[in-house]
């Protein structure tokens, strides 16, 4: 179901892309907004590893360094018959981890310092099967096209913008209803915005899934989240808003208009999901 549910916002948001270019320019327009769709798809798609451990500043990791940690990752790459990734550790005290990559093959997993001392040893697993699954979802890919789709349409937007003020458009010609562009201008970058937050969360319960049956152990990564959360109220991450998505965890208020445009399920919500998973799955209850 989260599988159909990505597939049909991500439909939904280059249909949205492809009208507000029709809107520009007719079918020229919406032409125009598929090839900017594609080639900061491309762009994306190769840099998004360097673009996203570069604006954490993350360092890399030796198998020297953490032995521990590169044995806990080489296992649970064993089970989920993946590549070995990339390690790396971000210097920050603040709580949390993200992966990136744009396929298994060419992968990196990120820990900042904060987790590995935050963690016990089943709740950092927990964590690290939980980005392992984004990559074996290639959710890594899936987010940088929604991304920089909703950016694409941020930019036709702005484009419309222009020719309304400056008298570029051809008023006259069907679908140049000044009133429908005026509305265009201000709703399409709003809806591409939560169509694409909305991915992100369908996403996040994939891998929280894909964690548990990794270790079999569900009620590990609950446990995580709850730290994760708690330590992240009082120690946020400082970083470009544009990487939130990436980041295991990024809590927000339980208010509707936050929640719409949350990067990340509510923890209470992800946690009810993990713990129906255990039941499923007739795991015993692990304290």
């Amino acid at each position: 179901m989260n599988q159909f549910k990505t597939v049909a916002l991500l439909g939904l948001l280059s249909g949205l892309l492809v009208a507000i270019g029709y809107g520009i320019g007719g079918s020229g327009g919406a032409l125009i907004g598929l090839i900017i769709a594609a080639v900061t798809n491309l762009f994306s798609w190769y840099s998004s590893d360097k673009i996203a451990l570069a604006a954490y500043r993350a360092q890399p990791l030796s198998p020297q360094q953490a032995p521990e940690l590169y044995a806990m990752v080489e296992r649970l790459c064993q089970r989920a018959d993946l590549p070995m990734p990339r390690l790396f550790v971000v210097p920050s005290p603040g709580a949390n981890a993200f992966a990136t990559g744009r396929d298994p093959n060419h992968a990196a997993v990120a820990v900042t310092q904060g987790i590995v001392n935050l963690l016990p040893a089943d709740e950092l697993e927990a964590v690290i099967a939980h980005e392992l699954s984004h990559i074996r979802n290639r959710d890594t890919l899936t987010q940088a096209v929604a991304a920089t789709v909703a950016g694409g349409i941020s930019y036709l937007a702005q484009m419309l913008q222009f020719g309304l003020m400056f008298g570029g458009m051809s008023r006259d010609r069907q679908g140049g209803n000044p009133i429908g562009m005026l509305l265009t201008i201000v709703l399409a970058p709003l809806a591409a915005t939560v169509i694409q937050m909305a991915i992100s969360r369908t996403r996040e319960f994939e891998a929280d899934a894909g964690a548990a049956r990794l270790t079999g152990n569900p009620r590990a990564l609950a446990r995580a989240l709850q730290r994760l959360e708690a330590g992240a109220r009082q120690m946020p991450m400082q970083a470009n808003p544009s990487f939130e998505p990436l980041l295991i965890i990024n809590p927000f208020s339980g208010q509707f208009l936050s929640n719409l445009f949350a990067t990340h399920p509510s923890t209470e919500a992800r946690i009810q999901n993990l713990l129906k998973l255990e039941q499923d799955m007739g795991v015993g209850q692990l304290g």
